[in-house]
């Protein structure tokens, strides 16, 4: 499987995660730091199932 570099910010009102590299919007968002980490994976897994590996980028 290919990997991504995940970069994950704090808000005031939680984190937000999202990959570096990948085609279209794919975000997680949690209370926690490995919430939204645990978010953007499922994400990128539903990217992948949905729209194929083609769909993420070179």
């Amino acid at each position: 499987m290919r990997q991504y570099k995940i970069i994950v910010e704090k808000h005031p009102d939680g984190y937000v995660a999202y990959p570096l590299g990948v085609k279209g919007v794919v975000v997680g968002e949690g209370d926690t730091y490995e919430e939204a980490l645990s978010d953007v994976k499922s994400a990128i897994r539903f990217h992948i199932d949905t729209f194929g590996t083609d769909a993420l980028g070179k």
